[in-house]
């Protein structure tokens, strides 16, 4: 038989636990290298395609 008189302090004491020990979610990624692996792609086409019609 299970016990009526259930005490509500526990399950608030068991969440507040568990918030405090949810880790911070992560930083979202850098977008610095795809910027610099465009701007690298960009200038290799143009090199070659100066190289080309010259």
């Amino acid at each position: 038989m299970s016990d009526q008189n259930v005490d509500p302090s526990g399950n608030t004491e068991a969440f507040r636990a568990f918030s405090r020990d949810t880790p911070e979610p992560a930083a979202p990624a850098s977008k610095t290298p795809l910027v610099i692996g465009g701007v690298v792609a960009v200038v290799l086409i143009l090199a070659i395609a100066w190289w080309a019609l010259s």
